[in-house]
């Protein structure tokens, strides 16, 4: 059995127990126990599970935990690039766009130094910060005001009101989580208030979120699953969640991580 193909076995196993044991794990797939343990620290580095002492368990998220920018922007790095270069290929020189806050947005922000005449609106600093570092006389960068959050974005009502009169060609949103029946969420009620008010100021709304956000729930929903013109995802994502995001959103984007494509025998 090829090591995707046992890790996808683990992971299902964790969602549908809440634990597994390594000792179970050698007699059900064959293998040895180090090659297990080897399997659940692939998957606890990606955020998919929690290793404890003789096993795994799920991670245990509440709906209100927000981690900082810095503790965030170190997770799924390969992922965030991937899918921040598809995304890029979406943006049209001499357009108006958005970006939330958050890493893969502020990973986005990187991928845009060649592309002309863009005006950007973004409430995150650190989104700010790079797209004007850029140094292009041809680029004008709007920062909303509003409350600064763990994750350095700007919220609250000035914020909202800043984004309530403007219209925007594309707006790239940035996700805690997105699920079936909460659809794209954050921990922060006033930062989802204000990530709504990007998606009106929206002509289209792309969604990027890597493939570890699937099944997490944030207290608050942006907006419902079928909002997304476009979602911009890598090949992680689970095939249950392929099939659900593919009725959902316009549009299915699964980005291509360099060196995951290739599968390793044990």
């Amino acid at each position: 059995m090829l090591a995707r193909q046992r890790q996808a076995v683990i992971l299902e196993e964790v969602r549908r127990t809440g634990a597994v044991r390594v000792s179970d794990l050698v007699v059900r797939l064959g293998v040895s126990d180090m090659t297990v343990r080897r399997d659940l620290d692939v998957l606890a580095s990606r955020g998919l599970l929690e290793k404890v002492y003789g096993g795994a368990t799920t991670v245990v998220v509440r709906s209100t935990d927000e981690p900082g920018f810095e503790a965030k922007s170190v997770r799924q790095l390969p992922e965030k690039e991937a899918i921040a270069a598809r995304a890029a290929g979406l943006v049209r020189p001499g357009t108006a766009i958005g970006l939330s806050a958050g890493t893969t947005t502020w990973t986005l922000a990187r991928f845009l130094e060649d592309i002309p005449d863009l005006t950007v609106v973004t409430n995150s600093i650190r989104v700010a910060d790079v797209l004007q570092q850029g140094g292009r006389t041809d680029r004008t960068v709007v920062l909303t005001g509003g409350v600064r959050t763990p994750s350095d974005a700007l919220v609250g009502p000035v914020a909202v009101q800043a984004l309530r009169s403007l219209h925007l060609d594309v707006v790239f949103l940035g996700v805690h989580g997105m699920a079936e029946r909460s659809g794209f969420t954050t921990p922060n009620l006033n930062e989802s208030e204000t990530d709504r008010a990007l998606v009106d100021a929206a002509g289209r709304v792309v969604v990027l979120a890597d493939h570890t956000k699937w099944g997490t729930v944030g207290i608050s929903t942006i907006a419902d699953l079928d909002e997304a013109d476009v979602l911009v995802t890598d090949t992680g994502l689970p095939e249950e969640a392929v099939a659900v995001l593919g009725e959902q959103v316009g549009e299915l984007v699964l980005a291509h991580v360099p060196g995951r494509g290739e599968e390793e025998l044990a």
